[in-house]
């Protein structure tokens, strides 16, 4: 196994995400340890090192080409990760500063250099007694920023994010104000798509929906009224167009109920960038202004056509 697929297994390993087994993050890890690659691995040192010594000896020792702008890469990619992670850790000065430096930990230096040893599985399990997984720690914090939301009675949770904010507020603010008494019929999340998915209650109401439809962000329906509220949530693409509105209207051919078609977004600012591709006759929705709606023209306001 050549120097670099160590560095990746080692990586690996202790719980780095994936996008820490990069070449590069295996260049970040050699350089910080100074290894050449004719030493061993219990020659492993954890001087103090800047970004460009990182990489003069990423380029110098294993026939690298990465150039002088690609400080900015490492530092994210690499640099800040290995911090997280309790590999390494910065001198405190500022980091615009020619001063300021990284290097290994003296936890993580010591397990470098039993890589390949009798010592290995040992010194990595103390290792990970002490510093909790990357991979963990993102898990984690992912868990404790998702958003709870209060659909059809029950406090199901949004990954962190614009468009979820705005679904969240679709939920939360606009129905109760626009579609009292609805329920949510379908609403994704950016992360998972079909975060709730009324199957039976779609197709009894006539939606004939394949792999290759694209849902509206948000569906609401009033069973009093007898209205569905079909909503897009848009932070950068996806309004309620004329090209959106016949392909909702082909994918409910066979729905009876009433149709209103809504477009909300964020922000004020966020509308004027869009509001030249809105379609006639459909409704606009602004979370930060909740208790206003824009009508565009036709002889109904929040009625179906």
């Amino acid at each position: 196994m050549g120097r670099i697929e160590e560095a990746r297994a080692f990586l690996k390993r202790i719980g780095m995400p994936k996008e820490q087994h990069s070449d590069l993050c295996c260049y970040a890890l050699l350089a910080m340890a100074g290894m050449k690659p004719d030493m061993v691995w219990v020659e492993a040192t954890n001087d103090w090192i800047r970004i460009h010594d990182i990489i003069q000896f990423t380029n110098q020792y294993y026939g690298a080409s990465y150039a002088e702008n690609s400080r900015e890469t490492f530092r994210k990619q690499a640099l800040h990760k290995f911090r997280t992670a309790a590999l390494a850790e910065d001198n405190g000065m500022p980091t615009n500063s020619p001063n300021y430096r990284y290097r290994l930990t003296e936890e993580a230096t010591q397990l470098i250099k039993t890589i390949q040893s009798a010592d290995w599985e040992r010194a990595l399990g103390c290792f990970l007694q002490y510093h909790e997984r990357l991979i963990d720690i993102y898990e984690s914090k992912k868990k404790m920023t998702m958003m709870p939301v209060k659909i059809n009675s029950q406090t199901l949770h949004f990954s962190v994010g614009k468009h979820n904010e705005l679904q969240k507020a679709i939920i939360e603010e606009f129905a109760p104000r626009y579609a009292p008494n609805s329920e949510c019929l379908y609403v994704g999340d950016t992360i998972k798509k079909d975060l709730v998915k009324d199957v039976e209650k779609l197709k009894e109401l006539g939606f004939e929906i394949t792999l290759h439809d694209k849902m509206p962000d948000v569906v609401l329906y009033c069973e009093d009224r007898n209205w569905i509220y079909f909503v897009e949530s848009v932070t950068s693409v996806g309004p309620m167009n004329p090209k959106r509105i016949l392909e909702i209207n082909e994918m409910t051919e066979n729905v009876t109920a009433g149709k209103i078609f809504v477009t909300a977004f964020l922000d004020f600012k966020t509308y004027k960038r869009f509001s030249q591709e809105l379609a006639w006759e459909t409704e606009v929705w602004i979370a930060e202004m909740p208790e206003h709606m824009i009508h565009l023209d036709g002889d109904r306001f929040l009625e179906p056509r």
